[in-house]
C-alpha cells in the first residue's frame, strides 16, 4: 500500500475570509470547545459564538468572533507578542506571523508606509488575530500536511474600510492574492478579505488542487451575510492522495548546444529536485539532429527544475504535463563487505519476490580503495546476499 498525505482543499466558490476558514474547519473536524479554549488563554477583548446556519441551500457552520471591547489598532510588534505567546504549536505560530508580517508588507505598499509603521486596523483587531491563529493551529491540529486552493472568487463593485471607500477586490487583497489563482464570478460584494487572502498565501502558497485524490470529509464555512443571489460560504475538503504527490513531466528540445555541455545540464535538473533525467535524439526542423531532454519531477520541484532548465540550456521554451506511475515497494539495506559499507536496494514484485540492487557508487568506491576489480567486487559482494542481484 502507497504512504498517503493528509491533505486540505480549499475551494472559495463564494470567497473567503478568516471565519469562514475557521466554520470550515470546525465543520470538518475541528473541535469548537478547543477554539473557545485558544480564545480565552489569549486574553484577548472578544467572544465567540459557534452555530448551525443555512446559506442558500447548504447547511454551513458560522463563527461569531466579536469584539467586546471597543476598536483595537496594534503595530506588528504588538501583534507578534501576542501570537508568540499563543498556546499553539510552533508550525502554527510561525505561519500566524508570516501572514502578519505580510500583511504588514502589503498594507505598507498599499498607503506608502515602511512594514514597521503600519497601522493594523480591521486585520490587526482581536476578530483578525482570533481568525488567523485559530485557521493555522487548526489546520495543524487536524493533522493536515498540506493545504491547496481552487480558483478564489473575488468579486466587484465598493467596499468602506478605514481609509475610504475602495474598489473590490480591495487593492491589499489583490495583492495579497499574487500568485493565487482567481476568478471573476460576476458575484457583487467584497467576497474575498485580507485576512481570508493572506491565510491562503501562508498556508497554501497559491498551489491549486491535485489533479486526483481520494475526498474523507468536506464541509462548508459560512459568511456572515446571507445573500439570494448565491451560498455565502466556503467549502473545504480533507482529502488523502499519494505521498508523492503530482508528477510532471518536463520536456525540452535542443538542437544548438554542444553536446559537452549536456552532462552538466542534466545534473544541475538532478540537484534542482528531478527525480530522474533522460536524453534522447530527436530529428527537428531543417533536417537538424537534435536532442530532447526530459525529466521527471515533482509537483513542488517543478519550477526550480524549470528554471535550471533555462539557466543551464539554451532552450527557449519547455512542455510539461502530469503524469501518473506505478512503483513496486522498496527498501534499503546496508551489508559490509571488506570493511566497506555497502547499500542494496531492495524491491518487492507483485508475485513476492525480492529483488536487489547494489549502490553502484559504494562497488566502485570499495572496490578501488580495496585493488579489486569492479566486476570481481560486484560478484563477492553478490555471494554475501541470499537474493537475486
Amino acid at each position: 500500500m502507497d504512504e498517503r498525505t493528509r491533505c486540505l482543499i480549499f475551494d472559495p466558490f463564494a470567497g473567503i475570509s478568516g471565519d469562514m476558514i475557521l466554520g470550515a474547519l470546525i465543520d470538518v473536524g475541528l473541535e469548537a470547545e478547543w477554539l473557545t479554549e485558544l480564545v480565552d488563554a489569549l486574553d484577548l477583548q472578544v467572544s465567540v459564538t459557534v452555530d448551525s446556519v443555512i446559506r442558500g441551500a447548504l447547511s454551513a457552520c458560522a463563527v461569531d468572533v466579536k469584539p467586546s471591547g471597543p476598536p483595537t489598532s496594534r503595530h506588528l510588534d504588538d501583534v507578534l507578542a501576542i501570537i508568540q505567546a499563543a498556546q499553539i504549536d510552533e508550525t502554527a505560530k510561525a505561519n500566524a506571523a508570516s501572514a502578519f508580517r505580510r500583511l504588514a508588507d502589503v498594507e505598507g505598499a498599499v498607503h506608502g508606509l515602511p512594514a514597521h509603521e503600519v497601522h493594523f486596523h480591521e486585520v490587526g483587531g482581536d476578530d483578525a488575530i482570533v481568525d488567523i491563529l485559530g485557521a493555522c493551529a487548526g489546520v495543524t491540529r487536524l493533522g493536515i500536511d498540506r493545504c491547496y486552493t481552487r480558483p478564489v472568487s473575488v468579486g466587484h463593485g465598493w467596499v468602506s474600510s478605514q481609509h475610504g471607500s475602495l474598489p473590490v477586490p480591495a487593492p491589499a487583497t489583490l495583492r495579497l492574492l499574487e500568485g493565487t489563482p482567481v476568478h471573476e464570478s460576476g458575484l457583487e460584494g467584497e467576497l474575498t478579505t485580507p485576512t481570508g487572502a493572506v491565510l491562503l498565501w501562508v498556508l497554501t502558497a497559491g498551489r491549486p488542487a491535485p489533479y486526483s485524490y481520494v475526498p474523507i470529509r468536506s464541509g462548508f464555512g459560512a459568511g456572515s451575510r446571507d445573500p439570494d443571489t448565491h451560498p455565502n460560504c466556503l467549502r473545504v475538503v480533507v482529502a488523502e492522495h499519494p505521498q508523492e504527490g503530482i508528477l510532471f513531466l518536463l520536456q525540452a528540445d535542443i538542437d544548438d548546444m554542444s553536446p559537452e555541455y549536456v552532462p552538466p545540464l542534466l545534473e544541475s535538473l538532478r540537484a534542482a529536485g528531478a527525480i530522474d533525467v533522460w536524453t534522447h535524439p530527436v530529428s527537428m526542423k531543417k533536417g537538424r539532429t537534435g536532442l530532447r531532454v526530459e525529466a521527471l519531477v515533482p509537483e513542488t520541484g517543478r519550477e526550480a527544475v524549470s528554471r535550471a532548465l533555462f539557466e543551464g540550456s539554451t532552450t527557449l521554451g519547455a512542455r510539461f504535463w502530469t503524469v501518473e506511475r506505478e512503483v513496486l515497494p522498496r527498501t534499503t539495506e546496508t551489508i559490509e563487505w571488506r570493511g566497506f559499507k555497502i547499500r542494496v536496494k531492495m524491491a518487492t514484485s507483485p508475485d513476492g519476490h525480492v529483488r536487489c540492487k547494489l549502490e553502484y557508487d559504494d562497488v566502485v568506491e570499495a572496490a578501488e580503495a580495496s585493488g579489486v576489480p569492479i566486476l570481481e567486487a560486484r560478484q563477492e559482494i553478490g555471494r554475501l546476499l541470499d537474493r537475486d542481484l
